[in-house]
């Protein structure tokens, strides 16, 4: 038996801010919703593809009181791809309409002389992200000399 990822869970402090850019900004659909207790201060959301299978992608799990700490053990940050990289800057595009915070300038190859590429940015909570494409990165920058791009950001 091989291991693949099913979905991946992210804690976040404000559902309704996160909802608003995995589905507004992003393009995810809300699979499902959910609260425990009743104080309503523990929801939950299954997000994916609502054209796709049906199985969630991501679940936003509000219970964090804090943003993303970096320098913590855990979650590095998310990739998530895409078949080209015209699509990466659409997203690219699209979340600098939204005002969000990028790591780098634009897309950025993975290392030096990579056909892979993308962009690497933060969500409402800091969680890094990143948007990439499997080639036509091939003249794009490489942040760093001797890392990969998606290693320190």
């Amino acid at each position: 038996m091989t291991l693949r990822t099913g979905h991946v869970g992210l804690n976040v402090t404000d559902l309704d801010r996160s909802l608003a850019f995995y589905r507004d900004v992003l393009g995810f659909g809300v699979l499902g919703e959910g609260e425990e207790g009743d104080d309503g201060e523990r929801r939950y959301a299954f997000l994916g593809s609502l054209s796709g299978d049906g199985r969630p992608v991501l679940t936003l799990w509000q219970q964090a009181r804090d943003g993303f700490a970096p320098g913590r053990a855990g979650l590095h940050h998310l990739a998530l791809q895409v078949d080209t990289v015209e699509r990466v800057r659409e997203y690219e595009s699209a979340l600098r309409d939204h005002g969000v915070t990028f790591a780098h300038d634009g897309v950025v190859a993975h290392h030096e002389g990579a056909a892979s590429g993308g962009i690497f940015f933060h969500d409402p909570d800091g969680t890094r992200l990143e948007i990439f494409a499997a080639s036509g990165a091939e003249e794009a920058p490489a942040p760093h000399a001797s890392a990969p791009t998606c290693g320190f950001f």
